[in-house]
């Protein structure tokens, strides 16, 4: 999905990031955003944890450490340094790396997708939508 859409707007896709503990048990909780919008070369990564609501799914989840590994989606989509090979990519290989399911605790949800104006706004928007 790409280019511009009605009135100026611009197509997105976006993944939810999901923490989940325990894979078997299939349970999750929305923990970030990843937000990609090729006609603006927009790449970006809003996340909020909430140690609370992290240990009603499981309290073995070290909020910490799922901190580390937001910073790092967050540094992929910078380009920074800090994110070895995957932030060297284009972006969009960027957004490929990122949306790529995987078996870890931090796990992007299904590609999903819209029209915006901002994608700035469009992530924040998403983070409070999806985060509650």
């Amino acid at each position: 999905m790409s280019g511009s859409g009605p009135a100026g707007r611009h197509a997105y896709q976006y993944v939810a990031l999901r923490c989940v503990p325990r894979v078997d048990r299939e349970e999750f909780l929305n923990v970030g955003v990843v937000l990609y919008c090729h006609a603006t070369d927009y790449l970006d990564a809003a996340w909020r944890v909430d140690p609370a609501r992290l240990g009603a799914v499981d309290a073995l989840v070290d909020p910490d450490q799922l901190r580390e590994s937001l910073a790092f989606v967050g540094a992929v989509c910078s380009g920074d340094p800090r994110a070895g090979s995957a932030g060297r990519v284009p972006i969009s290989q960027r957004f490929g790396y990122l949306k790529a399911p995987r078996s870890t605790v931090l796990q992007p949800g299904p590609v999903h997708g819209g029209l915006t104006h901002d994608p700035g706004r469009q992530l924040e928007h998403l983070l409070h939508h999806l985060l509650g």
